[in-house]
C-alpha cells in the first residue's frame, strides 16, 4: 500500500506523465479532468477522472525522479548517471563525494545506489541551490543517506578520506584534482562532467600530473525510436550534447 508522501507517477490515457506526492483526500487536476486519491491505493491501480478517462498509478523510475526534480540549474541526466554508475565501483555500501550539488538530481541517484549502508557527501557553494537540493532529496525520502555541505573544496579541501568515488560537476574541475586525490582511496574513481572540450583538456592534464591513470573521456548521445508497424523510424529530435564525461583512477 502507498503511504502518505510517497512519490507516484500518474500515466494518462494519452501517455502524459506526472510525478506527484500521494496525499489522500486531495485532488490532482490536469488536462483530462481531475482524480481524487483515496486510502489503501497501491502501485498498478487505475483511477478514473471526473470525465471518465483512465489514469494509471505507477512506481516512478530512477530516471523519472531525476528529471522531475524542482530545479533552477542544469542536471546530470539519467543517461550520464547510468554511465557513471556502470563505469565506476558504485554499489550498495559505497562512500561517494559529489561536488556541485545543483538541484540534487544526481544526489538522489547516488543515494539510491549506495543505500542505507553507504554514504553520500555533497558539496555546493551556492546556498540557494543547496536549499533546493535538500528539499528534493527530502521529497525522495533519502536525506538519511546524504550529508550536505555549503563549502568550496577547491579552497578548503574535503573533510573526508577513503571514499570510493568523487563526482565533480563544477566549471573548474581541475581545481579539485588534488583535493579529490587526498579524499579517494587507492584505486578510487574520479568522475567529472564538463560542457566544453577546453575544460576537459585542462582537467585531463591536471589528472595526469597528479598520479591518476586509466583516463578516459566520452560523450553520450541518445535517440528514441518510434516503433510502429510498417513505419518505424528514429524520432526527429534527440538528447544531444550535455557534457563530456571524464573518468580516471587514483593510484
Amino acid at each position: 500500500m502507498l503511504n502518505e508522501g510517497d512519490l507516484i507517477l500518474l500515466l494518462s490515457e494519452d501517455n502524459k506523465k506526472y510525478l506527484i506526492e500521494y496525499q489522500t483526500s486531495k485532488k490532482f487536476v490536469f488536462h483530462l479532468g481531475y482524480v481524487e486519491f483515496k486510502e489503501n491505493l497501491k502501485y498498478g491501480d487505475i483511477l478514473l477522472t471526473n470525465k471518465g478517462y483512465k489514469v494509471y498509478i505507477l512506481e516512478p523510475s530512477n530516471a523519472e525522479i531525476m528529471i522531475n526534480v524542482k530545479r533552477k540549474t542544469n542536471i546530470i541526466y539519467p543517461r550520464e548517471a547510468g554511465y557513471i554508475i556502470t563505469h565506476t565501483n558504485l554499489k550498495s555500501g559505497s562512500k561517494v563525494i559529489e561536488t556541485g550539488t545543483g538541484s540534487g538530481a544526481m544526489t538522489i541517484m547516488l543515494a539510491k545506489i549506495v543505500g542505507n549502508s553507504g554514504k553520500v557527501w555533497t558539496f555546493e557553494r551556492n546556498e540557494e541551490h543547496l536549499k533546493r537540493a535538500i528539499e528534493n532529496v527530502q521529497r525522495a525520502k533519502l536525506e538519511h543517506i546524504v550529508e550536505f555541505h555549503l563549502l568550496d573544496p577547491s579552497i578548503e579541501g574535503y573533510p573526508i578520506s577513503g571514499v570510493d568515488c568523487v563526482i565533480i560537476d563544477v566549471p573548474e574541475p581541475w581545481t579539485l584534482v588534488k583535493p579529490a586525490y587526498n579524499a579517494l582511496k587507492n584505486s578510487g574513481f574520479w568522475v567529472s562532467i564538463s560542457p566544453t572540450i577546453e575544460q576537459v583538456i585542462q582537467t585531463v592534464e591536471e589528472l595526469k600530473n597528479n598520479n591518476f591513470l586509466d583516463i578516459k573521456t566520452v560523450e553520450l548521445l541518445e535517440r528514441e525510436i518510434l516503433v510502429r508497424k510498417g513505419k518505424t523510424r528514429p524520432k526527429e529530435t534527440m538528447i544531444g550534447h550535455i557534457g563530456y564525461l571524464t573518468i580516471a583512477r587514483k593510484v
